[in-house]
């Protein structure tokens, strides 16, 4: 069988390392595919760093259309990122028959329906498995691996940048602010990233698996987003006294009311793994109701790690190229026409209506009777206390200080009466600074 021939739109860093495995392994892909996958245009504004990259042999263009219009071009690879032109292309290349394989995982949060929908009129698969959690398989294993159980929820180490930043405040005792200039020195955040600290990254990818696990459109939209930036070393220090590590999670779950889906920082057992999960590395814990609990590690962006998912798709192409449409794997693991259905039953939830439980800081004076009044608050609400820790004076701020840390881990609540109570507590006098609230995952 003659080979499969693909076009590559973008030879940056993931482009690279995709021809270079495929080079490389060519002959292992090859008898796992059954037949050949050459990648035989490349599109890259910068022609002549695309020559550099991929050698003799190969057309380089500058024009990405050109690769759609080539009718010898089985498959396209989107690796340009962003929204905008990216989109039209993924369309184009859609209404002109040709398979998609993609890592925007930020295209496909946002517009996923609107292209699975056009895959799924003309036939052909798009295939996102690099877009979430780099080289970890998280995707498949979603969709194909767990397809006998009925998935309780997810929650996902799911960015490398955010994690490596709260390591090194962990590790150093360092602020936040301190960590990221040197996240940024060493190539571990871009210059801008606001994306990676203010966790949208996390949320494109955890809207993916949401979608994919309960069988429900992508709703980035009604994601609830919280990054990192606010996070204070003391706030970590607490933690580890306390039994807990803080992770930047992508939290997607299953209740009575619909579905939870959600990006903040919390507090999780040190003792589970996924708590232990450092630098840039991702990690994602998965809870059947068959399987039980099952947890996916490893290298969750970089060149190579992302090319193997990327390579993953282009060999699912090839074995499916001709197989009736109807029998292949749905993009979203559910058949498409019940996942509207499935919206009426599992709506989104606003993080008003979320149930977990939280570690509340309070920087208060050092006076009497101030513990009552805020225990006394919670109480009143309803709110159940699971541990306090109250520092003196003189560890927090020297000799002669007269305030001090107030900590408090509480056990579940609805976030909207949490919402209520603190805003209580913010307005007592002897409450002299914003309140601190991290959500606590037991993740049992």
């Amino acid at each position: 069988m003659k080979p499969i021939q693909v076009g590559l739109l973008g030879i940056g860093t993931v482009g690279s390392g995709v021809f270079n495995v495929l080079q490389r392994n060519q002959e292992e892909i090859r008898r796992r595919a059954g037949r050949g996958i050459e990648i035989t245009m490349v599109a890259d504004l910068d022609v002549d760093r695309a020559r550099a990259a991929v050698g003799d042999g190969i057309e380089v263009v500058n024009d990405a259309r050109a690769i759609i219009a080539n009718p010898d071009i089985d498959i396209v690879i989107e690796l340009i990122g962003g929204y905008g032109i990216a989109r039209a292309l993924v369309l184009e290349a859609i209404a002109a028959g040709k398979h998609v394989v993609t890592a925007n995982k930020a295209l496909l949060a946002v517009h996923g329906t609107e292209i699975f929908a056009a895959a799924s009129a003309k036939g052909v698969m798009v295939a996102f498995e690099a877009a979430v959690a780099g080289g970890i398989p998280i995707i498949k294993a979603l969709r194909e691996g767990l397809t006998a159980n009925r998935i309780q929820w997810i929650a996902g180490i799911i960015n490398g940048t955010t994690n490596f930043i709260l390591s090194e405040m962990r590790s150093k005792g360092l602020d936040f602010d301190v960590v990221l200039k040197e996240a940024q020195r060493l190539g571990y955040a871009e210059a801008d990233p606001t994306f990676d600290i203010e966790g949208v990254d996390a949320a494109h990818k955890v809207t993916l698996m949401s979608a994919i696990a309960f069988g429900v459109p992508v709703q980035f939209d009604k994601a609830y987003v919280e990054g990192i930036t606010k996070l204070s070393a003391a706030d970590i220090k607490y933690a580890e006294q306390l039994g807990y590590r803080i992770k930047l999670l992508g939290i997607t779950k299953r209740v009575d009311k619909g579905v939870e889906l959600r990006v903040h920082p919390s507090l999780v057992p040190s003792k589970r793994l996924i708590a232990n999960v450092e630098g840039a590395m991702n990690a994602v814990v998965v809870q059947g109701d068959a399987v039980g609990t099952t947890l996916y590690y490893g290298k969750g962006a970089g060149s190579e790690p992302t090319a193997s998912a990327v390579i993953a798709d282009l060999v699912d192409i090839a074995r499916l190229h001709t197989a009736d449409p109807e029998h292949r794997v749905p993009h979203l693991a559910f058949q498409a026409h019940t996942l509207t259905d499935a919206m009426g039953t599992l709506p989104v939830l606003p993080m008003s209506e979320v149930v977990t439980s939280y570690y509340l800081r309070l920087s208060v004076a050092d006076q009497a009777g101030v513990l009552a009044k805020v225990t006394g608050l919670l109480a009143e609400a309803g709110v159940s206390i699971d541990a306090v820790l109250q520092r003196e004076a003189d560890e927090v701020g020297g000799e002669g200080a007269t305030q001090t840390d107030l900590i408090i881990l509480t056990h579940d609540t609805r976030e909207g009466t949490m919402d209520a109570v603190i805003a209580q507590m913010q307005a007592l006098p002897t409450v002299l600074a914003p309140i601190t609230r991290i959500r606590k995952e037991e993740l049992n």
